[in-house]
């Protein structure tokens, strides 16, 4: 059965990838906004089977990526307070910051554990009630839920030793920033899969009516990026930009109501710090005065040496999607998985990774 099933897709995509050719007749510019769906676009040499007009460009889609380094430097800040344990998920761990990463200062005898949930953080910190347990909080639409979750149960339990450093970021106004910025010229835009079943279609209806650029929701699966890349090239070809959902199975115009009502309840929109793209406006999350308790920020007092980014790499040119790996001098030669230079190459939804593992 799953051969007949393998059979159908590889049929499917075929027909798919036919008709993506047949329609295609000028070139365009997509931008895949999700690292997920950059490296299934690279895994599945989905670029290669495309007609040479169409080109791929990705996104600041990698929650890793996308934290500044004064973010990294206020985590790593943070664990060398006395008392205090830092949880983050693993990603976190080898991303550099100015000077150090969490990775060397847990080497240095900080005490940082990785987690998988923000439900594993809030464990320890009920199994150490005599320490400070702080979640580094990164993150789009998809992580604040279970964030957002995790401090309505401290705050009903009455656990007052569980802090979140919130570095949770919103896609659809990064989407407008790089949009204003007019670097790149896109028609199209692969917008989040994961984000959108939150959030829905609905908050991205301003890119088609503002910028004429033309919106696809995509799931993972190659076929769903190639139903994607026909139904933009399709919209882009009638001149009629829109909003179409291609990943009905897991995203509701609407989005998920319970959730968007937790990160209502906890959070507020804020500006925020994008690596490459510098304060964007409405593009994160911070507490609610009323959950401030749970706010690192507020909690604690930490002194950073003043930021800096590391020579020579292009981390932030290829989040705007201006350049590609292959274009940073680094990318191979210095900046490896083993020895990451930027967190491009760290996270495993960044594009230098995923250049790195799938070639070209």
């Amino acid at each position: 059965m799953k051969f007949i099933d393998e059979f159908r897709n590889v049929d499917l995509g075929k027909g798919i990838i036919a008709k993506i050719h047949k329609l295609s007749t000028r070139p365009v510019a997509l931008m895949e906004f999700c690292g997920g769906h950059t490296v299934s676009i690279m895994r599945n040499g989905i670029r290669q089977l495309l007609p040479p007009a169409v080109r791929l460009l990705s996104g600041p889609g990698c929650p890793v990526c996308v934290t500044a380094n004064v973010d990294i430097d206020t985590a790593i800040a943070l664990a060398g307070l006395p008392d205090v344990i830092i949880t983050t998920f693993g990603d976190m761990l080898k991303v550099p910051g100015s000077y150090s990463s969490l990775q060397k200062a847990r080497a240095d005898g900080a005490d940082i554990r990785v987690v998988y949930s923000t439900q594993d953080a809030l464990q320890i910190a009920r199994a150490n009630p005599a320490h400070k347990v702080v979640f580094i909080g990164i993150g789009f639409e998809t992580t604040a839920p279970t964030i957002a979750a995790a401090v309505l149960q401290a705050k009903t339990e009455g656990i007052r030793n569980f802090y979140v450093l919130c570095l949770l970021k919103l896609c659809p106004p990064v989407m407008k920033a790089l949009l204003d910025l007019g670097e790149i010229k896109l028609d199209g835009i692969i917008c989040p899969g994961h984000v959108s079943a939150i959030i829905g279609s609905k908050p991205y209806e301003f890119i088609p009516k503002e910028y004429g650029v033309a919106c696809v929701v995509s799931g993972f699966e190659p076929l769903d990026i190639l139903l994607s890349v026909a139904m933009l090239v399709n919209q882009i070809e009638m001149g009629k930009p829109c909003v179409e959902i291609a990943y009905r199975r897991g995203v509701k115009p609407g989005g998920n109501v319970r959730a968007l009502q937790l990160i209502d309840t906890v959070f507020e929109v804020s500006e925020a710090d994008w690596r490459g793209i510098g304060s964007v406006p409405l593009s994160g999350l911070k507490f609610r005065k009323e959950f401030e308790q749970f706010d690192a920020r507020s909690q604690f007092t930490v002194s950073i040496p003043p930021v800096r980014e590391a020579r020579g790499c292009l981390c932030g040119a290829i989040l705007r999607g201006v350049n590609t790996p292959v274009d940073c001098a680094l990318f191979r030669e210095v900046c490896t998985p083993e020895s990451p230079v930027g967190p491009c190459m760290v996270s495993s939804e960044g594009a230098c990774a995923a250049y790195y593992q799938y070639g070209v």
